[in-house]
């Protein structure tokens, strides 16, 4: 089973080209671009690393651990059914011995996937809930997502670099002969990690709203999910992760945002309004011919 049509490759496309325009925007800028290539190589090799190695990393930096199906019945009863339904191998399980509520998934396909659910959500949610986001978390996994924000990160880490040495290098000789020079130096170096965080935050925005309607498709309980995303919202504004670099890096691949999300940080979630992903959820349950009020009356795939 694959993900639903979102014209996915054209959003990312587009959100692409827009990054590709900001790099190439600093690299006129810099040495006359005579250094560019040598960031978009390292680029590559971070890409190529970080997407071999996604699952170990994001695993590690949470200290989660392999459980058994003894230990946790209901995450394997569930994502056992799940992988069957959409005709996947199954991944492996994990839990991360954390308070804040939240669950992710990674691993560069679905043979060499992981889900993980912190204890905090597993005390949090029942069993209808946490099949809704399980739900969610796979279909991350079979949508290729991990690989989208892999690139997307790497983008923003060059970005973000190039405007830091145009910074401390001077911007390179063209910017010596040209007035605005240090001006322009200054607005990029500010502005190109702005806009690359914008655009992965975009990225990561897209495929949260493709998750959840693909994941509610899988499991065929919308509400399900909807409620999960309720009670996580309370549950991570109450136990926060610390806003850590360990935590910052691999944020993006939660289910909700692990963080207080007060201020600047709210406006540079990379997840979308809880809100607004309830009100989707809760449309699509009342197309499909349930009410979109309340959590009652559970239906499956047939």
């Amino acid at each position: 089973m694959g993900g639903t049509n979102h014209f996915n490759g054209l959003k990312t496309m587009g959100l692409f080209v827009l990054l590709w325009v900001v790099m190439l925007g600093l690299g006129s800028i810099i040495g006359g671009g005579q250094y560019l290539w040598i960031f978009a190589g390292l680029s590559v090799l971070g890409t190529i690393y970080g997407y071999w190695n996604s699952d170990k990393l994001a695993i590690r930096a949470m200290h989660a651990r392999p459980v058994t199906e003894v230990e946790q019945p209901a995450m394997y009863r569930i994502v056992r059914e799940l992988s069957r339904e959409a005709n996947q191998p199954m991944p492996r399980l994990y839990v991360s011995p954390t308070d804040a509520p939240n669950a992710f998934a990674t691993g560069r396909n679905p043979q060499n996937a992981a889900v993980c659910c912190t204890t905090g959500i597993l005390g949090l949610l029942d069993e209808r809930e946490l099949r809704g986001v399980l739900g969610h978390e796979l279909m991350h996994v079979y949508n290729r997502d991990v690989l989208i924000g892999s690139v997307a990160a790497a983008f923003a880490g060059m970005i973000t670099a190039v405007a830091q040495m145009m910074f401390f290098f001077g911007g390179g000789s063209n910017s010596r002969d040209n007035p605005l020079g240090p001006f322009a130096m200054l607005a990029m170096l500010f502005l190109a990690p702005i806009a690359a965080t914008l655009i992965r935050m975009a990225i990561s925005r897209t495929r949260e709203y493709d998750a959840d309607q693909d994941g509610a498709t899988l499991t065929g309980d919308p509400l399900a999910l909807a409620s999960a995303l309720r009670k996580l919202e309370s549950g991570a504004a109450r136990r926060p992760l610390p806003q850590e670099p360990q935590f910052e890096n691999v944020s993006h691949l939660f289910i909700a945002n692990p963080f207080r999300g007060e201020g600047m940080a709210k406006l540079f979630s990379t997840h979308p309004p809880m809100d607004e992903r309830i009100g989707r959820l809760e449309a699509m349950a009342r197309q499909n011919g349930h009410g979109g009020g309340d959590l009652g009356g559970g239906y499956t795939l047939n």
